[in-house]
């Protein structure tokens, strides 16, 4: 591979040894140039068909070959014309949505005029599979994304950990803090009803949980197909947040009632839920959104960032509820 190819392309994953014929040959043309030049070649999935002028017509699979019984059989009577097929500027991502949704076990890489360049193999979509799963675990752990590959090797320094750790690690003590501030900013509220204290850990831990879920979905989406929808996508996400915050609402509410009996409590508790779920699925789905819009990778939103901001909100959300029905209901 050449130094100014791109690592992340398909031009630095595919190879150039595979069966190839050409049409107007027959099935026993393919199982003899099999036989003869099999350990020639990189991978055997499948047949390409190209033209005289190497323009790809279509592909057959090894096991359509050797279920054909007639060998005088041409293969543009047996070959697929429907084609999944990539370029080589095509991003590695790609690559992996393509392989695993068409269930194919390797990808034709053409030109701009359909010429057969090489393919990517199974073990190079395999492998690509692996690096973009560790990727999005380190991302989602927190792990700083401009320290690149490093922090992926066991054998890194611990200056390197450090380095791909503490960023977002710093991010969280500046969110705790204004989080802790948010807090404090109700102290005369919570000297008052104490029990408000109480269920701080479980309406942040719900945001929380419920924001890593929509983050992991739209990152996900968005990375394996570019070219996905938003509009009916985020639709669907907001009806999924309201059904999940009104069950989990009211039995937040329910258990607090029972558990406390207190009915302002439980209304308070409840609705504070609804809201901040809500708030938290539109946060971990627009913020990647934006990152994305503005060409950087959508990754950096996740973890910690998202978390602090959706954590200030939520307990913004909580307090605000709080005054707000209980001075409706005359208790403050």
């Amino acid at each position: 591979m050449s130094d100014d190819v791109p690592p992340e392309t398909v031009e630095s994953k595919m190879c150039t040894r595979f069966p190839r014929v050409k049409m107007g040959d027959s099935v026993g043309d393919i199982e003899e140039m099999l036989s003869q030049h099999t350990n020639q070649f990189d991978s055997i999935d499948y047949i390409y068909v190209v033209d005289d002028e190497n323009i790809l017509e279509g592909v057959i699979s090894i096991k359509k070959v050797f279920s054909t019984q007639d060998n005088e059989t041409k293969v543009e009577n047996i070959m697929k014309k429907d084609l999944v097929k990539v370029t080589p500027p095509t991003g590695q991502d790609r690559i992996v949505y393509l392989a695993l949704s068409h269930g194919l076990k390797a990808l034709p890489v053409v030109d701009d005029e359909d010429h057969l360049l090489g393919i990517v193999p199974y073990d190079e979509i395999l492998k690509t599979f692996n690096q973009e799963v560790k990727k999005d675990i380190f991302r989602f752990g927190g792990l700083f994304h401009r320290v690149g590959e490093e922090y992926t090797s066991i054998t890194s320094s611990a200056w390197v950990m450090i380095r791909s750790r503490l960023p977002w690690l710093i991010v969280g003590v500046l969110g705790g803090t204004a989080a802790a501030s948010v807090v404090t900013s109700f102290e005369e509220l919570l000297s008052k009803f104490l029990v408000l204290a109480a269920f701080i850990p479980v309406l942040v831990y719900m945001s929380d949980a419920v924001g890593t879920q929509s983050e992991a979905l739209i990152i996900r989406s968005v990375a394996l197909d570019p070219e996905l929808p938003l509009s009916s996508y985020i639709i669907r996400e907001f009806k999924v947040a309201a059904m999940l915050a009104v069950v989990c609402g009211f039995l937040i509410s329910i258990v607090a009632v029972v558990g406390w009996g207190e009915y302002f409590l439980g209304a308070v508790v409840g609705l504070s839920m609804l809201v901040s779920i809500i708030a938290a699925v539109c946060i971990s789905t627009f913020l990647p959104l934006v990152f994305r819009r503005f060409n950087y990778d959508p990754a950096v939103a996740t973890g910690p960032l998202a978390t602090i901001i959706s954590d200030i909100t939520t307990l913004g959300i909580y307090f605000s509820v709080a005054i707000l029905l209980l001075d409706f209901l005359n208790l403050i």
